[in-house]
């Protein structure tokens, strides 16, 4: 989504092309003039702005096979949850396909799967100009769906460091999964009392042993709670685009779980 400054003729990034004298040269006229009234900083026009950076793994291959490691520790896990299994099938069904990230990415943080990633090089305007790429410099675009938004991948960081910093158990892991995989609050459930259930279950027993821990604190257990409130926010678009379709290509990971889970 373009981002407008407040300020006509101003960027967030600070950087203005539309102000710049290479870019009113190229486009002479009433079409510069008009831009100056409001400029709006574009992606595809290769704007920096942090909202608008795109990065991708720099070591994909290795990556993207430790993820794939994960995933299936993730369809493990669920499978050795009998109360899983007790369920109407619809509901495991709805479970799977709005809790599998979250699921995911506790288990890049379990597995202790760290990552470096690179910015997407995008052809400078002036190149595009120069090499006489396009008749309108105004007309330059970029490819939209390549690399992931630098943000969401922040977010994913800093999730992961969070839960490090804590140095979680493997019984806590557990716990954690089952709060989030137990999710009552998705949207046409047939029995989301008992999913409840099954959640709180979980969330008071995480909560009676991290304060065992801690000479009865809660202090560490409330830390946990802020760390999954950013799984929240972490999109399974994201996630595929960066862990898996460099080395999937296409692939709708949801089905594929699904039929990992109830066909195998």
């Amino acid at each position: 989504m373009a981002c407008r400054s407040e300020r006509p003729g101003t960027c967030q990034c600070k950087l203005d092309p539309v102000n710049s004298i290479l870019f009113q040269m190229l486009n002479s006229g009433s079409t510069a003039r008009t831009n100056l009234h409001q400029h709006i900083c574009n992606p595809n026009r290769g704007c920096p702005c942090d909202g608008n950076r795109k990065v991708i793994l720099k070591n994909p291959d290795v990556i993207c096979k430790k993820a794939s490691e994960v995933l299936l520790k993730t369809v493990t896990f669920i499978r050795n949850l009998p109360s899983f299994y007790q369920l109407l099938q619809d509901d495991q069904i709805l479970l799977v396909r709005k809790c599998w990230v979250p699921l995911f990415a506790l288990g890049l943080a379990q597995e202790k799967v760290d990552f470096e990633w690179e910015e997407l090089s995008m052809p400078s305007l002036l190149k595009k100009i120069l090499l006489n790429q396009s008749s309108n410099a105004g007309e330059i675009t970029f490819p939209s769906d390549a690399g992931v938004p630098y943000k969401e991948v922040q977010r994913l960081q800093m999730f992961l460091h969070k839960l490090w910093s804590l140095d979680i158990c493997t019984k806590e892991y557990a716990y954690l999964k089952g709060m989030v995989l137990f999710n009552p609050g998705i949207k046409g459930m047939r029995f989301p009392q008992y999913v409840y259930t099954l959640q709180l279950e979980a969330q008071q027993t995480l909560m009676e042993f991290t304060s065992m821990m801690q000479n009865m604190s809660q202090g560490r257990f409330t830390w946990m709670l802020e760390a999954l409130d950013i799984l929240k926010a972490i999109d399974s678009e994201v996630i595929t685009e960066l862990f898996f379709r460099p080395i999937s290509g296409e692939i709708n990971l949801e089905d594929l779980l699904l039929e990992t889970l109830f066909f195998s």
